[in-house]
């Protein structure tokens, strides 16, 4: 999601304020709060999710932006909760995902992609993910079922069955073509990545839902929930992290370490 506010995509919905600092989601240690505080305490460990600031050593976030990390995750796997996490978890549970559902996640490698994987799986339903070749084994391991990108995909998804719900993370033409053509009118869609198409379509961007990024950090600390490290970076390398990420085909997360 950094890249995209970065590059103005996502601007219609997340106007930033420039000059600013990118990042959306964090995870640290509290070493002060304000007056008025109550819920937070210095030396409380914590998950934060916004839409910019993330990128420091050291922020100044709002105690309702913040989310207790459960003891049983460290502060990598506790940020991708932030945003990752609790956006995956809220998709589902706006598609009422449950057991003898068929979920189709497009971007099924990525960030959200892979936790919608689990969760839906951990809820009970089947997962159907379409990814790039190099990540099918992947999928596999995550409990997925993996179908490639590009022409057919529509008929490549429909070979496996019937779809019930569809959480797109991808988002662009082919995406939305195939969302329509598989549900056809049954069953519903939302997307992490809402554009014209998407809108044309009637897919529903996702909504964060409060409590949400705590569900998705209790999971992970049960064991049903990790995110793929694909690469770690110094703070200064912030750059760079947009750069694989704008680039595609990441399989989980890029962590920013200060």
């Amino acid at each position: 999601m950094d890249w995209k506010l970065v590059a103005g995509y996502l601007e219609r919905f997340f106007p930033l304020q420039l000059p600013g600092v990118p990042g959306c989601e964090a995870a640290g240690a509290v070493t002060a709060v304000g007056p008025g505080v109550t819920g937070f305490h210095v030396g409380d460990e914590v998950i934060w999710n916004g839409i910019a600031g993330g990128y420091r050593s050291v922020s100044n976030f709002p105690a309702g932006q913040l989310t207790p990390k459960p003891a049983g995750i460290d502060f990598e796997q506790a940020t991708c909760m932030a945003i990752a996490g609790g956006t995956a978890y809220s998709a589902l549970v706006q598609l009422q995902v449950g057991v003898g559902d068929t979920v189709l996640v497009h971007g099924a490698a990525g960030g959200v992609g892979s936790a919608a994987v689990q969760i839906a799986r951990d809820l009970g339903a089947r997962v159907i993910g379409t990814a790039s070749g190099q990540n099918h084994e992947y999928l596999r391991g995550l409990g997925a079922e993996p179908v490639a990108y590009g022409e057919g995909l529509a008929e490549r998804v429909r070979s496996l069955g019937s779809i019930t719900a569809v959480v797109d993370t991808f988002g662009g033409d082919e995406a939305t073509a195939a969302t329509v053509q598989l549900l056809g009118g049954h069953g519903t869609a939302v997307t992490t990545v809402p554009g014209k198409e998407s809108a044309a379509a009637g897919i529903a961007p996702v909504r964060l839902l409060d409590g949400r990024v705590g569900d998705a950090a209790q999971l992970a600390a049960d064991g049903k929930l990790r995110f793929s490290i694909y690469e770690r970076l110094p703070l200064t390398g912030a750059a760079r992290a947009l750069g694989i990420s704008r680039a595609g085909h990441v399989r989980g997360k890029v962590v920013l370490i200060p």
